[in-house]
């Protein structure tokens, strides 16, 4: 089996008052989109298909050809956006998985897994779900009295339902991520029925279940083991949030790795940086960039190494290194500063 992912990255991200695209803001020292992109390209059998903004050319600019691009022409809602990608994909692969570029701590292994149910069942569609709360805004799954899933109920819909407290006492959410029946997806996708929402007609790619559904085929729920997974950023206040579940999935691996942390809540460890067993790291320091650190190293506290190398045994404390190379058992003087011109 065959698979393609499809990341939606069409939205400007109006909420987050920001100059450039929300996907494009930072978490863990990328640009949001690029950790979804690295994990989608780990498991695809084609270049990720970039769904973005006509004249858009951030994320082109990003991934270069390592990407497949489609413009969206309006933003007519997640179904019409996923539907751009049909003239690229359709009758090259057997599955289509479609998520979002601002959700960066998506797991390549989720993604697999999510395949594989939907190719394992024949379902027309798999979905990822998450365990919530009734305060959530995510959608709604439900199910059949069989435990089947028969739709998908947004929060705005369940409110103009008679049954409004029961739905949104379901606490099975929609996480957004689908893997679909490629051929399936591709013969039904024209026919989604156009809704009103705030900013105009739209077609939401939720309503593929209840098609689905009508024709008889399957539809399968995955849970997601790790609730982070599921965290997006529309606005600068998810974005903090999803900052700091990204800083404890990082420090949880490196404590997990022999590399001590005394305060793991002030500590900051980007994605690309490498750490060696035994090193100590003390409050409010921040490793970041492509920064390599040996092994025995004493770092912080109140210090900043970036795109730099330490090597084995290094001390460094109340200071701020900048690509550079420090040589083994180096001991720097507290309020040292190395600004130096290239990276290592």
């Amino acid at each position: 089996m065959s698979l393609a992912v499809v990341i939606l990255a069409a939205g400007q991200g109006t909420r987050m008052k920001s100059k450039k695209q929300k996907i494009l803001h930072e978490v863990g020292g990328k640009p949001m989109v690029q950790h979804v992109f690295e994990e989608a390209a780990a498991i695809a059998d084609l270049p990720p298909v970039m769904v973005i903004g006509p004249g858009e050319t951030g994320v082109s600019a990003l991934f270069g050809d390592e990407a497949s691009y489609v413009a969206q022409p309006q933003q007519l809602g997640t179904g019409h956006a996923t539907q751009m990608a049909k003239p690229l994909l359709q009758g090259k692969v057997d599955q289509v998985l479609v998520t979002y570029g601002d959700m960066p701590l998506l797991r390549a292994s989720t993604m697999r897994h999510l395949a594989d149910e939907q190719r394992e069942k024949g379902a027309a569609i798999a979905l990822l779900s998450v365990e919530g709360n009734p305060e959530s805004s995510f959608g709604r799954i439900i199910r059949d009295d069989n435990g089947g899933v028969i739709e998908i109920v947004e929060v705005s819909e369940a409110r103009q339902r008679p049954n409004t407290e029961e739905i949104l006492a379901v606490t099975e959410l929609n996480a957004g991520i689908y893997c679909f029946d490629s051929d399936w997806l591709w013969r039904h996708i024209a026919d989604l029925p156009v809704r009103q929402a705030r900013s105009g007609q739209e077609y939401y790619l939720t309503d593929m279940v209840e098609m689905a559904v009508s024709q008889g085929r399957d539809v399968v729920a995955l849970s997601i083991e790790d609730l982070d997974e599921s965290l997006g950023a529309g606005t600068r206040s998810e974005l903090v949030l999803v900052e700091k579940a990204f800083r404890r999935r990082a420090n949880v691996y490196w404590l997990d790795r022999g590399v001590t942390l005394i305060d793991p809540d002030n500590v900051y460890i980007d994605q690309g940086v490498l750490i060696g067993k035994d090193t100590i790291i003390w409050p409010n320091t921040y490793l970041q960039g492509q920064t390599v650190i040996g092994e025995d190293c004493v770092l912080g506290p109140n210090t900043i190494i970036r795109h730099s190398r330490l090597e084995n045994g290094c001390v460094v404390e109340q200071a701020q290194i900048e690509n550079a190379i420090l040589p083994e058992g180096t001991r720097l003087a507290p309020f040292t500063w190395i600004p130096g011109e290239d990276q290592p």
